[in-house]
């Protein structure tokens, strides 16, 4: 099943992950497509200037906890596919305020899976075999490895923040409406997303714009926490394979095989800026400097994507290296970008403290 020229709903489709989607699904693959955004702190209209204009693409400016919003967009669009990315999603925010990852994350999921249901229930029957909803979530929810193994699908759920028991907390849910009404749900499990259009308080680009800035470079701890690193053009790549080839009520965990260490995945982004904006004496790594853990920082994450590839035929194909490449030379060919979400009063500051 191709997903060129259907009707796609995408929620969050102003986040990080959501413009990549939305850019790809209007220039490439000639959906029509409708972004259903509440446009919080993290969302960039910038990020989908390429499309904004593009008859096949169109903005409703609503929250997915708001049940009459999202009835609207169901029976107005009458979307053949949902992607289902709005969240909360930094870590730090949500072990200082952790009721807006519930209310959003849970409650906004639920009413979204309500309203999906009600408008699937009403379709007739080839449209309702054809629909897909795809839940977007993170392999945070399963909590911390330790030096060795991967998570699958079968791997048990051990959230260790906020954010992750949010996010564990939808997953199951998206898969109960499956199981108890059968709407036709996908889960998707992903590993640290990298790449353009990040929100600057994420760990890669939060680096190279306090690199620029001539800021120290914070690491927590020792720096020895490791992540599966999975590039966001890779990623929207694998969402648009679950939609179309994966299996209703089944999970796929979605990973780039590119595991690092943090100071590691810090030290690559001070080697790109050294090779593509050299300091006129010395390196990036030089500020580098190592500041007190946050509390509950799991140790180890890695994804086996064995299912994606072998059932949907997904495999990444930007490796770890090339696209730290990639990503610096972005950051440094669109500064207006992110220097204007810096003037819109976003701090890159220290979060996470509280208990």
């Amino acid at each position: 099943m191709a997903i060129g020229g259907r009707r796609v709903l995408v929620t969050g489709g102003a986040g990080f992950i959501g413009s990549a989607l939305c850019r790809r699904l209007v220039a490439r693959e000639g959906c029509e497509t409708l972004n259903f955004d509440k446009l919080t702190y993290a969302a960039s209209l910038d990020s989908l200037a390429p499309v904004a204009h593009d008859r096949h693409y169109r903005l409703s400016v609503s929250d997915i906890c708001d049940r009459a919003a999202l009835d609207a967009a169901f029976a107005d669009f009458r979307p053949e596919i949902v992607f289902h990315l709005a969240a909360e999603s930094h870590v730090d925010r949500s072990i200082d305020g952790p009721e807006a990852f519930i209310e959003t994350n849970v409650v906004g999921t639920q009413r979204l899976l309500a309203a999906a249901l009600q408008y699937w229930r009403g379709l007739p029957v080839a449209a309702r075999d054809a629909f897909r909803f795809v839940h977007v979530s993170t392999d945070e929810v399963y909590g911390s490895l330790g030096p060795t193994g991967c998570f699958t699908e079968q791997s048990p759920y051990r959230p260790s923040s906020p954010y992750a028991a949010s996010k564990a907390a939808s997953d199951h849910l998206a898969l109960a409406w499956h199981a108890t009404y059968g709407l036709p749900v996908i889960v998707s499990n992903c590993s640290n997303n990298y790449g353009p259009c990040q929100f600057p308080e994420k760990l890669i680009p939060h680096m190279i714009i306090r690199a620029l800035a001539g800021d120290t470079l914070p690491v927590y701890g020792s720096g020895e926490n490791v992540r599966d690193w999975l590039h966001v053009e890779d990623h929207v790549a694998a969402l648009i394979a679950v939609a179309t080839g994966g299996r209703a009520g089944e999970k796929y965990n979605i990973g780039g095989h590119q595991e690092r260490r943090n100071i590691d995945v810090v030290g690559a982004v001070c080697d790109a800026l050294d090779r593509l904006q050299p300091l006129a004496a010395g390196s990036y790594r030089d500020r580098i400097a190592f500041v007190s853990d946050r509390p509950g920082h799991d140790f180890r994450y890695a994804i086996d994507p064995a299912k994606a590839e072998a059932e949907i035929g997904w495999r990444s194909t930007i490796g770890f290296d090339a696209g730290i490449d990639l990503t610096v030379r972005w950051y440094l060919d669109n500064q207006g970008w992110w220097r204007n979400i810096l003037s819109g009063g976003y701090r890159a500051e220290r979060l996470g403290h509280s208990a």
